[in-house]
């Protein structure tokens, strides 16, 4: 069986904690681990492999926690834009044995009970090698009216799927006690669902085997951008399962939480004495303050009542509307050869610590509005600038002019740390040309 997960979004909700260039899953919120580990730790007691559906960017974040976990029986297939849930299922399943049980996850789940998680996952396996096209329904503990709803009937079987409700009839969905939540995981054959998908959304199929017959294929699959954005953009569950008459639901009681909200992270995380939750590398006292959320990640502060953080994604959408970089990148970026951290940007210039793992080189590449200036910290670099290569040690530094074709590599076997000094009119990040690339970016 293998776990196929699936990494898109951004888990807004979660802002300033959670951005574009390191979502939800990806932060480490629970004993140094994220929910991406997570979902891999737990699913991997049952499955053989992992075949992880992403981006670009999310795919070296998955790459690096991968490593941490030792877990290498890995596939991987790049999405170059997101066309929703159906098309990036159907995309790993025609690179799968048409017989191959996958078991589909979200990467930014948690769910607390494995021991019943196991059991469910047992049954699920059972139907999905009867053909069947498994769901799994969250046993509601409340009215939540943010998630759909699977009405389930006699022998596993769907009746209905339900939009999110209103709170009077998330009420009585509660009461009805055959009313779950839609979990957005699913089990069954590669080959069971393409047919399904064939039967029911041929364009989005069509479209799909187009663009896996056209993608690279060498060390992973890399689907084109045009044959991805020629893709009917469609959930699974719109595609397939509404329409499919297939379709199984398993109740499950596994204490499953999608922490889609600060509200719903402060139900997992500690909270104080006054029971705020409180997410800040600094000390952080409160006078009078409580049943709030306070989170603090050195460029961005957020305050909120909680029961409101829902509300933390309209602060988002008026980020972007601002043109503003906080939505996407923390001071921190993590990159496929190491990180870099912002210390000071101002008009005209702008101050970065740059960490390159042992054996990573950056980009060639070149920058048409800013000149820059290296200073060795720690480590051994060695530098390209034009056609002359040199290698520069701790305290020795060198100046890149705008427009200079440069490198920076780390051929030493600990981590090389420097200071990048950029000057110039505009120092954005999107100023970057990139001549050759090891991790084959645009």
């Amino acid at each position: 069986m293998t776990n196929m997960i699936l990494c898109g979004g951004s888990g807004t909700r979660l802002w300033p904690i959670s951005r574009t260039l390191m979502p939800k899953q990806f932060v480490k919120f629970f004993d140094d681990k994220s929910l991406f580990q997570l979902t891999v730790e737990r699913n991997a007691r049952v499955c053989e492999s992992q075949f992880v559906v992403s981006n670009i960017e999310q795919y070296f974040l998955a790459l690096d926690q991968l490593e941490e976990s030792s877990k290498t029986n890995n596939k991987y297939l790049l999405e170059p834009v997101g066309r929703n849930t159906a098309p990036a299922i159907a995309l790993a399943c025609f690179a799968l044995e048409k017989n191959e049980v996958v078991l589909v996850t979200p990467s930014d789940h948690l769910i607390k009970n494995e021991d019943e998680y196991t059991k469910v996952l047992k049954q699920a396996k059972e139907l999905a090698l009867q053909d069947n096209l498994v769901t799994f329904g969250i046993t509601p503990t409340f009215a939540e009216t943010g998630f759909g709803y699977i009405e389930s009937g006699k022998d596993n079987s769907v009746k209905d799927f339900h939009e999110k409700p209103d709170f009077d009839t998330a009420t009585k969905y509660l009461k009805a006690e055959n009313y779950f939540w839609n979990s957005g995981m699913f089990m069954f054959k590669a080959g069971v669902f393409l047919e399904e998908l064939q039967k029911y959304s041929p364009k989005v199929y069509e479209a799909s085997l187009q663009a896996y017959s056209n993608a690279n294929k060498e060390e992973l699959i890399r689907i084109r951008h045009e044959d991805m954005s020629a893709i009917p953009e469609d959930s699974i569950d719109y595609a397939v399962m509404e329409k499919s008459n297939r379709v199984k639901v398993i109740p499950s009681d596994i204490g499953w939480s999608d922490v889609g909200s600060f509200d719903a992270l402060s139900s997992e995380l500690p909270n104080d004495e006054n029971n705020n939750l409180i997410i800040s590398d600094k000390l952080v006292k409160t006078i009078d303050i409580k049943d709030s959320i306070i989170v603090d990640t050195g460029d961005a502060l957020l305050v909120s009542k909680k029961g409101s953080s829902q509300k933390v994604k309209d602060i988002v959408n008026q980020l972007k509307n601002e043109k503003s970089e906080l939505p996407n990148i923390h001071l921190t970026g993590h990159r496929p050869w190491g990180t870099y951290t912002v210390l000071e940007d101002s008009v005209g210039y702008k101050i970065k610590r740059i960490v390159v793992k042992p054996g990573k080189r950056l980009s060639l590449q070149k920058h048409y509005h800013r000149n820059e200036h290296w200073i060795v910290v720690s480590g051994s670099a060695e530098v390209t600038v034009e056609e002359e290569c040199f290698t520069l040690n701790p305290n020795e530094s060198t100046y890149i002019k705008a427009g200079q074709l440069h490198r920076l590599e780390n051929k030493g076997k600990l981590p090389l740390v420097i200071i990048e000094a950029q000057v110039g009119e505009y120092t954005g990040e999107d100023d970057i040309v990139r001549i050759d690339d090891d991790f084959k970016r645009d």
